[in-house]
């Protein structure tokens, strides 16, 4: 049997080129391109000063790298180390280079608020694809579980009993010193240095200052969203204070996190506006969430879809006022509800605004609109979830966690514009 010639150890008459690495429709080739196309001006400015020591790793490299580790579910800084040893196209976009962890940690944290702004870039090439037209969007949450555990929140009335307990056994230790020190002088007279801070106060000092200050972040919180006091039962947690106890509707559990919105167009599964808030329920992502519609396409959409949690009369008006025809209904609806006659005749005049939206999302061109959220908005999280594995933020604070899933819209957009281009490409060829 006569098999193709293996080396291992042969040797190149000339080096081999990075790009030959991968074949040329690569999804790196693809991210390579995009970002040479876009402008990293906000990130570059930050280098614009007195550079000593060791240069920095090109900005672009950096950005390309991160890019490509969200779009193929690998966020983690120590895994995008390790990539860059070990898989191909991570190399080829580090160009031979292995920014060690720390340095992909840092880089994505001092560039947060500038890669956000990458969204709108991404967001504009898929308008020129033809990938947005603002007909129609639907709009959804998702509940993503925070870097913090929910084992590591307190209720204020638990951190009200825990914060007097302590404060009991430090003043007994501090008694108990006091009693010590007494006898220690008698015994062997003042001004011998005794013993350090016993370690059982050090302790309890600690936790003592840390429930303090959690208290009182948590009364500042609740004063400012509510002007009362916080209630026996809310909670606050030590790790990521900003996260909130929230309920998971996909799993039914509860879980320590943040509610992530998305407003998705429906030609082509496009997020058009990304966003998160520490508020459970949707009804007051509304307003919220069509401003920064219209900031990203300078333009409304002429209908939007939403389930029940965001039904509310304020937020049907403010819809109709935008000119924006609402499909969202007052009571739960699930696509597999049996399907109705549509009703005929006029309008009653004396219909209230909830008999109104149930009514129109009986007829035909109701069903219809409504329905487009299950081919629109649902499996965009479908795709970033399951597919792409992001179920947990890596970063901490409400302005963080908010940047980190703009950078995870923007590379599901970009996912979806480089699908969309090699169909195209493939059509043509």
């Amino acid at each position: 049997m006569t098999f193709k010639p293996y080396d291992q150890d042969q040797l190149f008459l000339l080096p081999p080129s990075l790009r030959e690495w991968l074949p040329e429709n690569h999804l790196a080739h693809f991210i390579s391109d995009v970002v040479d196309e876009i402008s990293l001006d906000m990130i570059m400015e930050a280098y614009s000063g007195d550079s000593r020591g060791q240069p920095p790793y090109h900005p672009a490299m950096m950005v390309k790298v991160l890019l490509y580790a969200y779009c193929t579910g690998t966020a983690s800084s120590r895994k995008i180390e390790k990539r860059t040893h070990e898989d191909v196209a991570f190399r080829f976009l580090a160009a031979g280079h292995h920014p060690d962890h720390d340095t992909v940690s840092s880089f994505r944290s001092t560039h947060l608020h500038a890669m956000r702004h990458l969204f709108l870039q991404v967001l504009a090439l898929c308008r020129q694809a033809g990938l947005v037209r603002a007909g129609h969007v639907s709009l959804d949450g998702t509940k993503v579980k925070a870097n913090a555990s929910k084992h590591k929140a307190m209720s204020y009335a638990r951190m009200t009993d825990r914060e007097k307990d302590l404060e009991k056994e430090v003043d007994r230790i501090l008694d108990e010193a006091e009693r010590i020190d007494a006898e220690e002088d008698r015994l062997y007279g003042k001004g011998v240095r005794g013993d350090e801070l016993p370690e059982e106060l050090s302790v309890r000092e600690t936790r003592l200052k840390k429930i303090r200050e959690a208290k009182k972040q948590l009364e500042e919180r609740t004063k400012k969203a509510t002007g009362n006091e916080p209630k026996p039962k809310d909670q606050i947690n030590f790790t990521d204070p900003e996260s909130r106890i929230m309920k998971d509707s996909a799993t039914k559990e509860f879980i320590q996190g943040y509610n992530a919105q998305c407003a998705v167009d429906d030609t082509a599964q496009i997020i058009v506006a990304a966003s998160v808030t520490t508020q459970t329920n949707d009804k007051r992502q509304i307003e919220p969430m069509i401003t920064a519609i219209e900031e990203n396409l300078d333009c409304l959409p002429k209908e939007l879809s939403a389930d029940a949690g965001y039904f509310s009369e304020e937020n049907i008006v403010h819809l109709h006022t935008q000119g924006i025809t609402a499909f969202i209904p007052p009571d739960r609806m699930r696509h597999t509800d049996p399907v109705v006659s549509s009703p005929r005749g006029r309008i009653p005049k004396d219909l209230s605004l909830k008999d109104r939206m149930r009514r129109l999302l009986k007829t035909r061109k109701g069903r219809s609109s409504y329905a487009k959220r299950k081919v629109t908005v649902e499996p965009v999280f479908g795709q970033i979830k399951e597919v792409r594995g992001f179920r947990r933020f890596l970063l901490r604070g409400l302005e963080k966690v908010t940047s980190e899933w703009q950078i995870i819209c923007l590379t599901h957009n970009l996912l979806k514009l480089y699908r969309w281009k090699w169909a195209e490409t493939k059509m043509c060829s």
